[in-house]
């Protein structure tokens, strides 16, 4: 009788490793040497054995009762996602049920560079089928509650204008427009937290230090200089003089990426022309980076109340206006 239930013990046991063999078997990737990515959709309310078909069908599982048996043991069932993933058959079973446990979907990466507008920011993402120009245009007026959006000047002509911060954001598939502008302006709070101290102690707004800013990332071209522009930018605000800064005057007109500013470009009426107005334009010309700001809030001091470009990216710096009048001849050759 012993010698009985001995073999069956055996049996048993020899059952059990073959079938767990088995398993395990059925647990691997597919082909381990096929990384291409596979595009999945899981449409909402998907039970777990319609997600087993739908991965069976696109050849990334061995076997669709293997997937069930894996979600029913590791608690994965009911925490199946819906949504657009990307797999490759070089992924085992279980980290495929892992990524879609974890709605692990597909992202969009969108690069925003510093000193974009929220115009030339819309055309992007409009480029990139990530929203329209129309669900762009209406998200640029909707309701942020954001502390540093209150008080805009009245005149200002896009009140969000400096406040998208430029970076790389990553989104999932179906965010909106309002949703991207919503993280732009997050990170734009995050940003001014490490500023809005040294503002206030200087009497400065968060629109004086964001407009100073958006003028000093368009006249900037090598980062040594940032802080420099500021100081010239602030010794002509300090004496009453007009900045006449090109950037504003191609702001107005609809044209930030235009080289050169025609005599007919500088007779444009508007508030945002520092070539007509004095002062700082009424609003930002563009979405200041981290080092555009902290220049604004320390300015290099010096003599000079002009600068023209050498053509290089960087710029001859005068602290009169012959000396000026003289680098603008010696440069435009």
């Amino acid at each position: 009788m012993r010698w009985f239930l001995a073999i069956i013990i055996i049996l048993a046991a020899v059952a059990f490793f073959w079938a767990w063999h088995s398993l395990s078997a059925l647990y691997q990737p597919v082909d381990a040497n096929d990384q291409s990515k596979i595009d999945v959709v899981v449409a909402e309310q998907s039970t777990a054995p319609q997600i087993a078909a739908i991965l069976d069908k696109s050849g990334l599982i061995r076997n669709q009762t293997a997937f069930l048996l894996y979600c029913r043991h590791a608690g994965l069932d009911s925490q199946l996602k819906a949504g657009h993933y990307q797999f490759s058959r070089s992924q085992s079973l279980p980290q495929i049920a892992e990524l879609i446990a974890q709605g692990h979907v597909v992202g969009l990466t969108f690069t925003i560079p510093e000193g974009y507008t929220i115009k030339q920011i819309g055309d992007l993402l409009v480029k990139k089928d990530i929203c329209t120009e129309e669900d762009w245009q209406a998200a640029l007026w909707g309701t942020y509650d954001y502390e540093f959006l209150r008080g805009a000047p009245v005149d200002t002509q896009d009140p969000l204008e400096g406040f998208l911060f430029p970076d790389t954001y990553e989104i999932e598939e179906g965010t909106t427009a309002p949703m991207i502008v919503d993280q732009m302006l997050k990170n734009f709070g995050k940003h001014w937290d490490k500023y809005a101290g040294q503002a206030q102690n200087q009497g400065k707004t968060v629109y004086d230090t964001v407009i100073l800013a958006s003028i000093i990332e368009k006249e900037a071209m090598v980062d040594s200089e940032r802080e420099l522009i500021s100081g010239v930018i602030q010794n002509r605000l300090r004496t009453g003089m007009l900045l006449q800064l090109c950037p504003t005057v191609l702001y107005c007109i609809g044209q930030p990426e235009k080289v050169n500013v025609s005599y007919k470009d500088l007779e444009v009426d508007s508030p945002y022309n520092t070539y007509k107005y004095p002062g700082l334009p009424p609003g930002p010309i563009s979405c200041p980076g981290d080092a555009s700001i902290a220049a604004a809030l320390n300015p290099q001091a010096s003599g000079y109340y002009y600068y023209v470009a050498k053509g290089d990216g960087t710029h001859y710096f005068s602290r009169t206006y012959v000396e000026h009048l003289q680098a603008q001849r010696r440069y435009s050759k």
